[in-house]
C-alpha cells in the first residue's frame, strides 16, 4: 500500500460524521464502477505462441527462467 493510500485513510478517518456524504459523493466521482469496465481487457490474448501447448508446460518454461538466458 502506498503513502498516499495510507494518509487518506487517516484523513477519512478524522472527518466529521456531517461531512462523509459529501466527501463520499466526491470520491465516487473519481471510481469507474467494475461494471463498466469491459472484461477482458481489449489487450486480452494480444500475445501468440509458438506452441500450442505453453499452458501444459508453464511450470517447465517457468522454471527455464522464462525467456531469459540461463
Amino acid at each position: 500500500m502506498s503513502a498516499a493510500r495510507d494518509e487518506l485513510r487517516e484523513l477519512v478517518e478524522q472527518l466529521p460524521d456531517d461531512e462523509v456524504p459529501v466527501v463520499l459523493a466526491e470520491v465516487r466521482r473519481h471510481v469507474v464502477p467494475s461494471a463498466a469496465r469491459p472484461w477482458p481487457p481489449a489487450f486480452f490474448g494480444a500475445g501468440e505462441a509458438s506452441r500450442s501447448d505453453v499452458a501444459e508446460r508453464a511450470e517447465e518454461i517457468l522454471g527455464e527462467g522464462f525467456g531469459r538466458p540461463a
